[in-house]
Parts: C-alpha cells; sequence; structure tokens
C-alpha cells in the first residue's frame, strides 16, 4: 500500500503519511520555506500545504506501491523531510524515487536509508526498476544515488522541462 497504507519502519526512522496536524503541518511549511532544500527541486510548492498533503495521499492511492512519506526519526517524533516514489511525469511507467530533507538532518544518512527501505518495498512488490533525478551540482543527492548503488544515465529532459542528472537502479534477479 502506498503512502495512507502501513508505515514503514528502519533500524532509525518511520516513514509514514504526512498530516495536516499543527506540528506536521509547521514542518512542511519550515521545510519546503527553505531556499537551501527548494533550489533543488525548482522552487517551493505551487500549492497550499493542506492541498500538497492531499496530493502526497492520492499518489499513495493510486496504484498501491508509490507514496510520498513524512521521514520521522524514530524515538524522537522530528520529522527530518520526505521521501517519495512515485510515477515520473510524462513517463512511460518509470517511477522514481526521491528525498527532501530539513538541513537539521542533512549529512546523517537518512535519505539514504528512507530511499532504501521504499525501493525494497516496491522491488518486492514486482516493480522491476526505479529512477532518480538530481539536479546538476547537487552532490549531496548524487551521493545518495551512489550510495543506493543507483547506475548514472546522465543527463535528462525527458521528465521535467529542465535538464537533470538521471540514475536507474534494476530490481535484483529473483533466484528460485
Amino acid at each position: 500500500m502506498g503512502a495512507d497504507g502501513p508505515e514503514l519502519r528502519t533500524a532509525r526512522l518511520r516513514l509514514r503519511a504526512w498530516t495536516t496536524g499543527r506540528a506536521d503541518l509547521a514542518r512542511l511549511l519550515d521545510l519546503y520555506g527553505r531556499d537551501e532544500v527548494t533550489r533543488w527541486l525548482g522552487g517551493p510548492p505551487s500549492v497550499p500545504p493542506l492541498e500538497l498533503v492531499a496530493r502526497w495521499r492520492a499518489v499513495g492511492r493510486a496504484d498501491g506501491r508509490s507514496g510520498v512519506w513524512a521521514l520521522e526519526v524514530a524515538g524522537h517524533g522530528t520529522v527530518a523531510g520526505t521521501v517519495l516514489l512515485k510515477p515520473l511525469p510524462r513517463g512511460v511507467g518509470e517511477v522514481e524515487v526521491g528525498w527532501h530533507l530539513h538541513p537539521d538532518s542533512w549529512g546523517r544518512g537518512y535519505a539514504t536509508e528512507a530511499a532504501r527501505a521504499v525501493v525494497d518495498r516496491a522491488f518486492a512488490a514486482g516493480l522491476p526498476e526505479v529512477y532518480a533525478v538530481v539536479r546538476p551540482g547537487n552532490t549531496a543527492s548524487a551521493a545518495v544515488c551512489a550510495r543506493l548503488d543507483m547506475t548514472p544515465l546522465g543527463r535528462v529532459r525527458r521528465w521535467y522541462d529542465v535538464e537533470l542528472d538521471a540514475f536507474r537502479l534494476v530490481a535484483p534477479a529473483v533466484v528460485e
């Protein structure tokens, strides 16, 4: 199930649906109101937070595999950011994994850990491959792609109206 279904857990993280509760909305506004975050995303969200949360929940319901999760540090309740698994726009079935972390959570491996969890879940559900797209110059996200063992595909303009560095990870072969 998507972000409206069961949450995911890792050693240090709880991945759950974003809510319209006061704490989540405040953190969402803080995260996506920061230039050091949104410059890598093409700008801040174009819709108000309540609509954004509704759209993210719809992603999770669309196909049962996709989702947009709040990435919460286990034991603290602090939302470190967002991890997503969703169809790429204008694609032909390609699915994107992505992460947006608050600067106070950078450099701790949370993006890699959360992305690995949603990718592993997607592969277990039969998804054959996932992609990541990174703005040129975003060395931190490119490093996450490398830690996930994603293959660099070079610059593309295929899915978004801007050149991005694309990466791909193929599901491991199932041995029977």
